[in-house]
């Protein structure tokens, strides 16, 4: 039995785009490859975490900007940067304040001591998780889940793998366009969601409940779905879309992976102890 390559698994049609990302004007970094942004984006990822100091995140936020430019995207990083904003605000408190060894105190607030070097490591540290967040935002923005999978499966990738990865992908948009159609809901029953902190706190439960419980209806869906279109059936399926290529492409993503794993492994050796 063939199966068709289950583009719509999560009710993504093929060529029809989300709101987040139909919006984006057409721009040739967008004409890639899907599999090409893929690995710039793990480069993108493993360089800003796996380059100490301030010599990866800030190499890698500078490709990701001119990347950035070159697909037309300006505005639409602002929900990924503000998605940061809980984890950056830990990693400021946690290292200014209780970084172990540190004695350049800053200023002594009672029992707490600040230090410079926290500070620093804190700095690093939040630039790493905003490249992060822009490495995977830049892909999310420039390339459909439908694309991405079609093209990983039409190269052999395990279609497991690539349910995962795709389902990666749709996580956020689609959680962020429940949310948004909760707290709508929530409005219209005469909930009070806007106003002071504490108005706000309150309005997170009833939000929570029917996030949490549409997240498990859609996981029965797809479940539903992919059987429907023989998901477990034996032998490899017929892609129906082949996305543009070229030697070109392929040699850019040999340079890419392979550099990577250079860069990684010069920065474990210690060989990149001279950069800043």
């Amino acid at each position: 039995m063939t199966a068709v390559a289950p583009s719509d698994q999560a009710g993504l049609r093929p060529g029809v785009l989300p709101d987040f990302v139909s919006r984006i004007p057409r721009a040739p970094y967008r004409s890639l490859n899907p599999t090409t942004k893929l690995v710039i984006a793990f480069a993108e990822a493993f360089i800003a975490f796996g380059v100490r100091g301030w010599t990866g995140p800030l190499v890698v936020l500078g490709v990701i900007l001119a990347c950035a430019v070159w697909a037309h995207i300006g505005r639409a990083f602002v929900p990924f940067l503000l998605a940061t904003i809980p984890l950056i605000a830990s990693i400021f408190l946690v290292n200014t304040f209780l970084y172990p060894g540190a004695t350049d105190t800053i200023v002594v607030i009672g029992p707490l001591h600040p230090t410079w070097t926290g500070l620093v490591e804190a700095t690093q540290a939040a630039l790493r998780v905003v490249a992060f967040a822009m490495s995977v935002a830049l892909l999310g923005l420039t390339t459909t889940a439908g694309e991405l999978v079609s093209d990983l499966e039409r190269r052999g990738v395990g279609r497991r793998l690539v349910f995962i990865i795709g389902a990666a992908i749709r996580l956020v948009p689609r959680m962020v366009s429940r949310a948004a159609e909760i707290t709508e809901a929530q409005r219209a029953r005469g909930l009070d969601t806007e106003g002071s902190l504490l108005r706000r706190a309150r309005g997170l439960l009833p939000l929570a409940a029917p996030l949490v419980i549409g997240a498990l209806t859609d996981v029965e869906e797809q479940t539903m779905a992919l059987e429907a279109r023989a998901f477990t059936a034996p032998g490899r399926r017929t892609v129906l879309r082949a996305y543009p290529d070229s030697g070109a492409q392929r040699l850019l993503r040999w340079v890419v992976a392979l550099g990577t794993v250079a860069v990684l492994a010069l920065s474990v050796s210690g060989r990149l102890e001279w950069l800043p």
